[in-house]
């Protein structure tokens, strides 16, 4: 992949670009709109850190740059970017495995991670891979989500009873809180349960109101003036009042750093594809062109930026996202705001933290965790494509049962293998004309044409997908020997590479072995350079790229016999079919016509015929097609005698003279001197390659009525 070095590098200067043309009259609103998020914000970030059993000036730190950075360098005027529930879960999981929580070491990792995510997250933008979240389904986000969430409410609920017990996995959680619930510490339950019902209350009457805030404040104040920090309620403690400090970063070992890389991988994919998601999600509501690239860039700095200056790794959140837009954001401006204010709530009220009670965030978490549960999407998910639901269910279980950081990188890689597997096997679908003879439509319970079979090719020819096209094909041909003629619809092949054209050649070659051919209409014009480019299109033959207005009737006229039509087939699939006369001899009634020559009909060439038809003992000419075909054009000295009057009588010919039998393409014929030979004919041969040949020849046709022979 190529990159352009000048195009990436303009990603870096984002903010010069947004400052130059940032307009003052958006000031105050977006003002107005940091100010809204920086309330839901503030109980947030250090309410997420807990999840990630970090110290609350941790998510107060990530919340403060995370904000700043990524909306001088992303791309949305809406997306706000910080610490999140799930970033938080991911984050967890990994240190559990690297460092004993809660001690420096720990807060070091967490900041190296951070720069690890950013990077990973960086690169992918400056090398613009940003097309690579669209391969992501939304089932893994879904599915996480969900999974995230019961992690999440679970390992609060200890927090909510007042208890502290050493807990990592799910079932060791709820084993420990079931052995330790007898020492629930009582005033921590009743404050935890109370700060939950005054917020659902809240949202009831009214939901505009910053519940989280309101309630963590009034826990805040009942713990100040009961006391309760004295009487066993655990409370989060004094916030330092500064700014984020640099990480004091010490040589790292290498095999923390390999442990740690897991992770950050999984933090930054799905990272990515929650800030993308809700990009483009308030993007379809504002109307506003994302550039995916430029927000990984964006994205990417955020988290160096957060791992840098004491915080740990962060994503976009769609709730504050989407109280952003609520509240009349109207630029960037608007999340760089709240992490402004956010720092200067951090330094002028950080004493008041301190009374903030455990209890009162544990509650407020298990209601963000309930609503990462979407019942809805989910439904929607289960009823709809079966890969999306494999892949929900897969990374939901997996959240609940894996180390985080590999059930995400499982849905990631699920994801991709039901994209690959989608793209390499595209559909091969028969189609007929409708009732209307308009539009074509995939009609199974309708029998197609004997000769031609029409098939759409749904998706793109690369070289994942040939050989099921090269096989579906294939397939198709050796069940059905009869049909030895192929119009391929080619209006949903966007992309087509060399392997792609190969498998066509294939093909093409395929139905020429049997004696057939293959066409195309509505090929695009980037596929059809390639044929041109490649040799195919002459190997096909221009004549072989039909206008899909005349495909059939061309077919029809040029290309299918009309034997098969009138004598063997009863179907009426094209518009063409149907004021076609249909003489349908049953089998029953057909006679006996022994194979007496082993198919080797003596034959004449046109120019042998052209010839013998100017001797003074000219050969007696027999047309056995239709009168209908015959009256369109003959040879000058034939008489018509239709097939099936050939066949059921025997007619009054001198076994002295030379009969040639002549139809459409020979078919006919053959059949005809078959029969002719079995009553005692001896001087019978049929014209090579009939009347095709004769007009290939661009011999005289006669195009007058001529009395058909009696006798």
């Amino acid at each position: 992949m190529r990159v352009n070095i000048g195009t990436s590098f303009s990603y870096l200067l984002q903010p010069a670009r947004f400052l130059r043309g940032y307009q003052l009259k958006n000031l105050r609103p977006d003002f107005i709109a940091g100010l809204t998020v920086a309330v839901v914000l503030l109980p947030q970030a250090i309410a997420y850190a807990l999840i990630a059993d970090l110290p609350p000036q941790v998510g107060l730190y990530t919340a403060i740059v995370g904000a700043i950075v990524a909306a001088l360098w992303g791309s949305s005027n809406h997306l706000q970017t910080g610490p999140t529930n799930a970033i938080s879960l991911l984050v967890l999981s990994s240190l559990l495995a690297t460092a004993t929580i809660g001690t420096m070491e720990s807060l070091i990792l967490v900041g190296f991670m951070a720069i690890m995510v950013g990077l990973f997250q960086l690169v992918m933008g400056l090398v613009r891979l940003g097309v690579l979240v669209n391969f992501v389904s939304h089932s893994v986000i879904v599915g996480f989500s969900a999974g995230a969430g019961i992690l999440i409410a679970i390992k609060q609920i200890p927090h909510l009873f007042g208890l502290s017990y050493p807990s990592h996995g799910m079932l060791e959680t709820v084993r420990g809180f079931i052995e330790n619930l007898p020492e629930a510490h009582l005033p921590s339950a009743i404050l935890g349960f109370s700060t939950i019902l005054l917020i659902v209350v809240l949202r009831r009457i009214k939901p505009s109101l910053p519940g989280p805030l309101i309630g963590m404040v009034a826990a805040s104040a009942v713990v100040w003036i009961l006391g309760l920090d004295q009487e066993g309620v655990i409370v989060i403690g004094e916030i330092p009042r500064s700014l984020p400090p640099l990480t004091r970063f010490q040589l790292l070992d290498p095999v923390l750093i390999g442990q740690l890389a897991t992770g950050a991988l999984a933090v930054a994919a799905i990272g990515l594809v929650e800030a993308i998601s809700i990009a483009r999600t308030v993007a379809s509501q504002s109307g506003q062109r994302l550039d995916s690239n430029q927000e990984f860039v964006g994205q990417g700095l955020a988290n160096i930026a957060a791992g840098f200056f004491s915080g740990y790794p962060g994503s976009g959140s769609f709730t504050r996202t989407a109280v952003n837009y609520d509240s009349g954001a109207r630029t960037p401006m608007a999340s760089l705001s709240s992490g402004v204010i956010v720092l200067i709530a951090m330094l002028a009220f950080a004493p008041l933290l301190a009374y903030v009670p455990r209890t009162a965030l544990a509650g407020v978490l298990i209601l963000t965790a309930i609503s990462m549960v979407n019942r809805e999407e989910i439904s929607r998910i289960w009823h709809g494509a079966r890969d999306d639901a494999i892949i929900m269910v897969v990374t939901f279980l997996g959240t609940l049962l894996l180390p985080l950081e590999f059930a995400v990188l499982v849905g990631i890689l699920l994801s991709f293998a039901v994209f690959i597997l989608r793209t390499s096997v595209p559909q091969v679908v028969p189609v007929l004309p409708d009732k209307k003879f308009k539009h074509f439509s995939h009609q199974p319970d309708n029998p197609p044409c004997p000769q031609l079979e029409i098939k759409d090719i749904l998706g793109d020819l690369y070289f994942g997908a040939v050989s099921h096209i090269e096989k579906a094909v294939s397939q198709h041909l050796e069940k059905n020997p009869a049909q030895r003629y192929l119009l391929l619809r080619m209006h949903s092949v966007n992309h087509c590479d060399y392997s792609g054209i190969h498998a066509l050649k294939t093909v093409v070659e395929i139905y020429r072995e049997y004696g057939g051919d293959v066409f195309m209409v509505r090929v695009h014009e980037p596929v059809y350079d390639l044929m041109k480019s490649t040799g195919f299109s002459d190997f096909l033959g221009a004549d072989h790229f039909l206008s899909e207005d005349n495909a059939i009737s061309h077919i029809f006229q040029k290309i299918l016999d009309p034997a098969v039509c009138i004598y063997e087939c009863e179907v009426r699939a094209f518009l063409e079919c149907q004021n076609l006369p249909k003489r349908i001899i049953p089998k029953d009634q057909m006679p006996h016509i022994p194979d007496i020559t082993n198919g080797e009909v003596d034959e004449i060439t046109v120019e042998e015929l052209w010839k013998a038809l100017h001797d003074s003992e000219p050969h007696l000419v027999l047309d056995v097609r239709e009168p209908r075909e015959f009256h369109r054009g003959h040879i000058p000295q034939a008489e018509l005698y239709p097939l099936p009057m050939l066949l059921s009588e025997k007619p009054e010919l001198s076994n002295d003279r030379q009969v040639v039998l002549v139809c459409r393409s020979g078919r006919r014929s053959r059949l005809a001197a078959n029969w002719l030979i079995s009553q005692d004919f001896k001087k019978v041969k049929m014209l090579k390659g009939g009347m095709l040949a004769w007009e290939s020849a661009g011999l005289l046709e006669a195009i007058e009525d001529i009395p058909s022979l009696q006798g």
